[in-house]
């Protein structure tokens, strides 16, 4: 079957089947498209749907975005992980107000040259918002092409993406490449899943080579899995007389940059070392030590497990630094900060444990 036939049984199917209620699909200026595209990148439509909308109410133009502060920002996309994209999002919609008048790029090449934004992005973007002609290869758009063409490889291997990036230009139709961007994604977020495919409601199952070799469920290549070593770290919940908790804001890049967090002690617990590091590093002696539960965190390169122990300050004068980058903070608050996901939990515990003292 020819290219030309791919894509006309794929808009045939888009037509009746396709997704045409998502939000960012509502009004899809090239703003509301580029975040949704950041948003969705490795994360569910589901989970994405409500932190759109709220994102949308807090930073309606790309004016508001870049005039937020970064914590307003990481704020919005708590829970979201993957700050990198909150992060890169915020210096990009920056960049388009100061290098192109507040106005969203319209071609290929400037778009790329944003922050946060590679090739795949930046094609969905302009093909969605602009509906120019521009091929995409997201995760979905892999998984549908490995099956179809029956493609063995990890598909991350420079070389097999090379020819999936052929693939899906001879694919891509010049005419209602929109619609068929949308219908890439809908067709492998809806039916060739990652699992258990709907092979039988596919729109192009009957040249699909990898159903005719009964490979469906072995593409595409998994990458190749190593184990992931782990690391053990503390974060100290500090109190001050006050009830305030000490927060640090994390360097901009590693594990939840940029956001603030409990400052990251050492992995030894005994009250003598913390003690010495808090004189050390945070200037003040400590009090009242107690360990909370240990909590396990799985990144791409390792599993972070750790352990939150709450103790009181003494001394406290120059706990909080000049430079901003310590605060103390009421967690009882509203105050937009962007959280890390573990500080944010703890907090709202201690505000619970709170709540019910009388």
């Amino acid at each position: 079957m020819s290219s030309q036939s791919f894509s006309t049984r794929l808009l045939a199917w888009f037509a009746q089947h396709g997704r045409k209620d998502l939000p960012w699909q509502q009004n899809p200026t090239p703003y509301r498209v580029w975040v949704s595209e950041i948003m969705l990148q490795q994360t569910q439509v589901a989970t994405v749907v409500p932190y759109f909308e709220r994102f949308m109410q807090s930073f309606p133009d790309v004016q508001a975005l870049a005039a937020a502060t970064q914590d307003e920002v990481l704020h919005h996309w708590a829970g979201l992980g993957y700050y990198a994209r909150g992060r890169n999002l915020h210096k990009a919609a920056q960049v388009i107000c100061e290098q192109h008048g507040g106005h969203f790029p319209e071609t290929i090449d400037k778009v790329v040259a944003l922050p946060g934004i590679g090739r795949s992005t930046a094609g969905a973007v302009l093909s969605l918002a602009l509906k120019q002609y521009h091929p995409i290869l997201d995760g979905n758009v892999k998984r549908v092409l490995a099956r179809h063409c029956a493609i063995d490889g990890w598909p991350g291997t420079p070389s097999i993406q090379k020819d999936m990036w052929l693939l899906a230009e001879a694919r891509t139709p010049k005419k209602n490449t929109d619609f068929y961007t949308q219908a890439m994604m809908d067709l492998g977020a809806t039916v060739c899943r990652r699992s258990k495919p709907l092979c039988g409601e596919c729109p192009v199952s009957q040249d699909c080579m990898a159903l005719a070799g009964a490979l469906v469920d072995q593409l595409p290549t998994s990458k190749p899995r190593k184990k992931l070593p782990l690391r053990k770290g503390v974060l100290l919940v500090l109190e001050n007389e006050a009830g305030e908790l000490l927060l640090q804001r994390r360097p901009p890049a590693g594990i939840w940059g940029g956001l603030w967090c409990f400052p990251e002690g050492p992995s030894e617990l005994d009250e003598k070392t913390m003690n010495k590091w808090c004189q050390t590093e945070l200037g003040c002696d400590l009090s009242a030590f107690e360990n909370g539960e240990v909590q396990r965190h799985t990144f791409s390169h390792y599993h972070y497990e750790v352990t939150p122990l709450h103790a009181r300050a003494k001394n406290m004068e120059s706990v909080v630094m000049d430079d901003d980058s310590r605060l103390w903070y009421n967690p009882a608050s509203i105050k937009a900060l962007g959280l890390a996901a573990p500080v944010r939990r703890l907090i709202e515990q201690i505000t619970i444990d709170y709540a019910g003292v009388d």
